[in-house]
């Protein structure tokens, strides 16, 4: 069996400088944003979201975001899931982006808000029909006996909501990671890699370079 170690690549597709970035890390990441959907990256929405709890015991998942703009990124979730607990409970995480295909990553890091009720039901209410039933079936991360169950309950609430509205859970909502630290990642030859950090200083942002 081939070892971990043995896989290797090399980065060559585009460099990065400063002059490149913009003043902004949203401004910056809304160019690489669109450049991964022209690019048809695989979920170019897609994110590793990494919490604690009040403990300190960290944990990670793939989410995705659905919102962004010069408040935070956005994503929604069951505010009882784990996620959901360590978050209202530790409001601070990390959020990682990768696309592969343009050999780039992000890297974000801030404190985290419960976006309104008002912003949660637009966003529940532009979900399919079928995700609007999952959120009022599903008890997010806890222990289920089989699959029947699950497939059960929502035939008994797809039959419960026919011809009706269905409503926004109050346990479901987005989350905004405000962000104090963002990181653009750009793979280069023999590992010699481009990152540029722009970090929050009082009520500007600092651009700065870091070795690889």
């Amino acid at each position: 069996m081939a070892s971990p170690a043995d896989f290797r690549r090399e980065y060559a597709r585009a460099g990065m400088s400063e002059e490149d970035c913009q003043a902004d890390p949203i401004a910056q990441f809304a160019i690489w944003f669109d450049q991964a959907l022209s690019a048809e990256v695989s979920d170019p929405n897609a994110m590793t979201l990494a919490t604690a709890d009040a403990s300190g015991n960290p944990a990670a998942r793939i989410v995705l975001f659905k919102n962004f703009d010069e408040r935070g990124f956005v994503f929604y979730t069951n505010y009882e899931s784990p996620k959901g607990q360590e978050l209202l409970g530790n409001p601070a995480a990390a959020l990682v982006f990768y696309w592969p295909e343009l050999e780039r990553q992000v890297r974000v890091v801030g404190k985290v808000e419960r976006t309104s009720r008002e912003e949660s039901e637009a966003y529940f209410r532009s979900r399919p029909r079928g995700s609007q039933l999952g959120a009022h079936v599903s008890k997010q991360g806890q222990v289920i006996a089989d699959r029947s169950e699950l497939e059960e309950s929502f035939k008994k609430l797809t039959q419960k909501f026919e011809g009706k509205e269905i409503p926004l859970p109050d346990y479901w909502g987005g989350f905004r990671v405000i962000p104090k630290s963002v990181e653009f990642w750009q793979g280069r030859i023999s590992r010699l890699h481009d990152r540029i950090r722009y970090r929050r200083e009082a009520d500007r942002w600092i651009r700065e370079r870091l070795f690889p």
